[in-house]
């Protein structure tokens, strides 16, 4: 691990712990941006679950929207927004290639999830058009029966995606929109370096 890289995760951890002292909703809360392969791009909330040299990693369907296009195209921008952080608030901005994570990593994180999540992960039809609230309930239920007294496995389409960093930018708000930024960027050699951007 190059030695910038290893300063802008060492920084993120840093902003990472900081966010849970201010007192942030959800730290782990991020927007992931993706394209399909038609380039319309699309932007939505998910929840950070692991992060370090790899990668950082969520979970969602892959036969969802953001798993079809990652799978199609597998490129993602993720934002980190903390405005009770420092002066102002602070931007994380992460942009790289995704892959799939490994079957024992993905079988790790769902057994320890609350079993109305897992049940909940068979449930959905993620992004598929649903007639009615009711009937993903009684879906639910069906499943809650299909699985009573024996653990939940994880379905065969549910795993997570780990971005590894390309670019990371961390952004510093302040007065008079007169910010502070530092992007840390990889070539494609895989050698890391840093510079400040211009407001």
């Amino acid at each position: 691990m190059t030695e910038p890289y290893a300063e802008a995760l060492a920084t993120f951890d840093r902003l990472f712990d900081e966010a849970a002292a201010a007192g942030e909703p959800d730290r782990t809360a991020m927007v992931i941006a993706t394209a399909g392969l038609d380039g319309r791009p699309a932007a939505r909330n998910v929840l950070l679950k692991a992060h370090d040299e790899r990668g950082f990693v969520f979970y969602t369907h892959l036969n969802g929207r953001k798993g079809r296009e990652l799978q199609a195209n597998p490129r993602a921008a993720l934002l980190f927004y903390w405005p009770r952080v420092r002066e102002g608030g602070v931007q994380v901005r992460i942009e790289g290639a995704v892959e799939i994570v490994g079957d024992a990593e993905a079988d790790a994180y769902f057994a320890g999830r609350p079993r109305l999540s897992q049940l909940g992960a068979w449930a959905s039809k993620q992004s598929e058009t649903l007639e009615s609230r009711e009937a993903f309930e009684q879906r639910l239920a069906q499943i809650e029966k299909e699985f009573e007294g024996r653990d939940v496995p994880r379905p065969p389409r549910w795993s997570g995606l780990r971005v590894k960093p390309e670019r990371i930018e961390f952004w510093y708000a302040a007065t008079y929109r007169l910010h502070e930024r530092h992007l840390y960027e990889c070539d494609c050699t895989g050698k890391w370096s840093k510079r400040m951007l211009y407001p």
